[in-house]
């Protein structure tokens, strides 16, 4: 399949058919372990102005996503590899909820939607992860809000590396079913 570059993190796929298999998922994880953010998506959509969005992403471990919403948009993706919890967020910082996903785990799911604007962050749980995502389009930067409870993706990374670990401590307690407390960059 033939790939244009837009960046060092984004290719879009060419061509009125797609097709997404071993290859490209060897691809985007590559090119995700050479990426500064550490993450590489191939985009089945040909443009950001199209009204539906698929993509294949690659994400490492310790690839920091800073915690944000969609003003206007529903999010959905399915697991192809890897292990991940996403962690929604009420709007204070406080853990919400939950959602385990894994490929053929018995425990977690493989698919998730998000149909409400609402924070939400990943916790990857394996080495790689990879992911077919689909939300709608067109894409618009500022219809993406980033948490202002949380660092920037741009804060020195032991202070995000000690976010996610505070992150990861409430998340593990909303699973043991105590309630969260909201924290703040910082804290």
């Amino acid at each position: 399949m033939k790939l244009r570059r837009i960046n060092d993190e984004v290719f879009v796929a060419e061509g009125s058919i797609v097709r997404f298999g071993p290859d490209e998922t060897r691809f985007v994880k590559e090119r995700a372990a050479t990426s500064a953010r550490r993450r590489a998506r191939i985009c089945a959509h040909q443009d950001s102005d199209e009204l539906l969005h698929e993509m294949l992403i690659g994400v490492a471990a310790d690839s920091y996503i800073h915690p944000h919403r969609h003003t206007a948009k529903v999010e959905s993706f399915h697991i192809v590899e890897g292990l991940v919890d996403v962690v929604i967020f009420d709007d204070a910082g406080a853990v919400r909820d939950v959602v385990k996903l894994g490929a053929g785990i018995p425990d977690r799911s493989f698919y998730y939607r998000l149909s409400e604007s609402a924070f939400h962050t990943l916790l990857v749980r394996t080495p790689w992860l990879v992911i077919h995502e689909v939300t709608n389009g067109p894409f618009r930067k500022d219809e993406t809000v980033l948490a202002a409870f949380a660092p920037p993706e741009e804060a020195p990374p032991e202070v995000r590396a000690a976010y996610i670990r505070q992150v990861d401590v409430l998340a593990s307690r909303f699973d043991a079913g105590a309630a969260a407390q909201p924290i703040r960059s910082g804290d």
